[in-house]
């Protein structure tokens, strides 16, 4: 019973480690990461289809990304996507066959910005670690009665280990990621 609770836990807390490191990939940094397109949405015959789906993505120098859609005839629509995608701040180029994307510098204010979206999106990975181990910790309570104190005890101070090593995780993650934003 509290070795599945423990194991369940850890897998859910790995999952949250996961996410977090997703969301610092749609960060955006000096250099182009194809990943802060991977959530834009296309209006593709109608229905939103995600970008990676419509057009492969590619990154033939630091700051330019060469998005080559599937089906010429959603070049108007990709462009427009991006041009209007909140946090980018880009303006795509159309040749009829491809559209071009060049990130502009960074200023060093920008960066200051994109550092403390890395901290909230970091905060929000320990907010849901944290819930995660409310949840065991109930979970273990209800179990007292039946495997004893000293296991609970036991199993509780493997939780909050583990806990700790998971926020540990997303603080080092966080550090790589502001280490990303402020190099020039």
């Amino acid at each position: 019973m509290i070795k599945e609770v423990l194991e369940e836990t850890t897998e859910k807390m790995t999952k949250a480690v996961e996410h977090a490191r997703e969301d610092f990939s749609t960060v955006r940094t000096g250099r182009v990461n194809p990943a802060l397109f991977q959530k834009l949405t296309v209006d593709y015959y109608g229905s939103p289809t995600p970008l990676e789906q419509l057009a492969s993505l590619q990154v033939p120098e630091a700051r330019v990304l060469v998005v080559t859609p599937y089906d010429k005839s959603a070049l108007k629509e990709i462009e427009k996507t991006i041009a209007t995608a909140p946090n980018l701040g880009v303006t795509p180029s159309n040749d009829g066959n491809i559209v071009r994307v060049v990130m502009p510098e960074l200023t060093a204010d920008r960066r200051k910005e994109y550092v403390k979206l890395a901290n909230s999106k970091a905060e929000e990975a320990r907010v849901a670690i944290r819930n995660i181990r409310r949840k065991a910790k109930t979970d273990l309570d209800a179990l007292r009665d039946e495997v004893g104190e000293d296991d609970v005890t036991r199993a509780e101070k493997e939780l909050e280990a583990s806990t700790k090593q998971f926020i540990e995780r997303i603080d080092e993650a966080l550090k790589n990621k502001e280490a990303e934003l402020l190099e020039v």
